[in-house]
């Protein structure tokens, strides 16, 4: 073999083992990193409370002991409280025996209002729509407001400002706090914690009377709480 067939042939061996490499190195990166492919936005809840009588009211379901405690239109997470003017929430935990387990699902819940209306629990992702945060400004907001208090002697026929929207990259971070505090569902090991919402446009100072209602494999049970 001549020298110009040795050169090509090691010029083709060193591209196999390269292509080789190449194919093992997704398989080395999956066994390095076992949670790659965990979803990253999952519903966890919150953390519970020490007891239920850390919550407004609690209620017996069984051998389940219910607590809760009425947020209005304040939706507080571990990172942060947002508002919301077309849903209230409801701080709610679950506690049980020693190596309890329940079968969660938000369509157990439901709240009765002043006695008369009664909304059930709405998903998480509902909320969104109208989901603000108090801290976020709009940019120049402050320049403006500058500009309002001193005067500027334009026309009334100025047009107005053109709405400034939150930006996508803060708004879905906003929503999946919002998400991760949601009670979660299915088969959980006891005690559990997190939010519930219902929809309700209305002002919380007429709210006289509120009520969370649990009916599901538990038992049922009837919370007072307070508006």
């Amino acid at each position: 073999m001549g020298p110009t067939s040795r050169w090509t042939t090691a010029v083709w061996i060193a591209a196999l083992c390269l292509c080789l490499q190449g194919q093992d190195t997704p398989s080395a990166q999956s066994q390095n990193s076992p949670g790659k492919d965990a979803p990253i936005n999952e519903t966890k809840g919150l953390p519970p409370r020490v007891a239920p009588t850390d919550y407004q009211t609690q209620a017996q379901a069984g051998t389940v002991t219910i607590a809760a405690e009425f947020t209005g239109h304040s939706i507080a997470t571990m990172q942060g409280t947002f508002t919301t003017e077309d849903y209230v929430a409801v701080e709610t935990a679950l506690f049980g025996p020693p190596e309890a387990r329940l079968k969660l699902a938000i369509e157990d819940f439901s709240l009765v209002v002043n006695e008369k209306k009664t909304l059930s629990s709405q998903p998480y992702g509902l909320v969104f729509h109208s989901l603000k945060d108090p801290e976020w400004e709009p940019p120049g907001s402050t320049e403006s407001k500058s500009k309002t208090s001193i005067g500027t002697g334009g026309s009334k026929n100025d047009a107005p400002a053109a709405p400034v929207h939150m930006p996508i990259a803060l708004q879905r971070a906003m929503e999946q706090k919002v998400q991760r505090s949601a009670l979660p569902e299915g088969d959980r090991a006891l005690p559990q914690a997190g939010l519930l919402f219902f929809e309700y446009r209305g002002k919380t100072e007429r709210i006289h009377s509120l009520e969370l209602i649990y009916s599901g494999p538990a038992g049922k049970a009837t919370l007072t709480l307070q508006p």
